[in-house]
C-alpha cells in the first residue's frame, strides 16, 4: 500500500520559514515526478512546484518562485518544500502528489495524480 505523510506545517508570522516533509512508503519516490499542491479554503487546488525523475529539474508557479524549493532526499524516500519569505497568501493545506506518466506539470486536480497524502496545514498570519 502506498502512503504519503507530509508534515512540517504550523501557524507562522508573514516572512517566516517553514519546511515542509513528504515522507513515502511502498514506493519509491525517486523514480516519479512529484508535485507539491496547496488549498486554501474555499478555494480550488493551486499547483505549486514540481521535481522530475532522473534530473530532479524543478519548476515553480510564479506566486512562489524565488521563494519555495524543493528537493527530495532519496535515501530517506522523503520529498521536501522549503518555504522562505512566507506570505499570508500562503497559507493553506499543502499536499505531496506522485505523477503518473500522462500527469503534465501544473494540473490542480488530484485526481489527475496516482497518490497524494493527507495534507499538512500551514497558516500565515500577523
Amino acid at each position: 500500500e502506498v502512503q504519503l505523510v507530509e508534515s512540517g506545517g504550523g501557524s507562522v508570522q508573514p516572512g517566516d520559514s517553514l519546511r515542509l516533509s513528504c515522507v513515502a512508503s511502498g514506493l519509491t519516490l525517486e523514480n516519479y515526478d512529484i508535485s507539491w499542491l496547496r488549498q486554501a479554503p474555499g478555494k480550488g487546488p493551486e499547483w505549486v512546484s514540481a521535481i522530475a525523475t532522473g534530473t530532479n529539474k524543478a519548476n515553480y508557479a510564479s506566486a512562489v518562485r524565488g521563494r519555495f524549493t524543493i528537493s527530495r532526499d532519496n535515501t530517506k524516500n522523503t520529498l521536501y518544500l522549503q518555504m522562505n519569505n512566507l506570505k499570508p497568501e500562503d497559507t493553506a493545506k499543502y499536499f505531496c502528489a506522485v505523477h503518473r506518466i500522462t500527469t503534465a506539470w501544473g494540473m490542480t486536480d488530484l485526481d489527475e495524480y496516482d497518490h497524494w497524502g493527507q495534507g499538512t496545514q500551514v497558516t500565515v498570519s500577523s
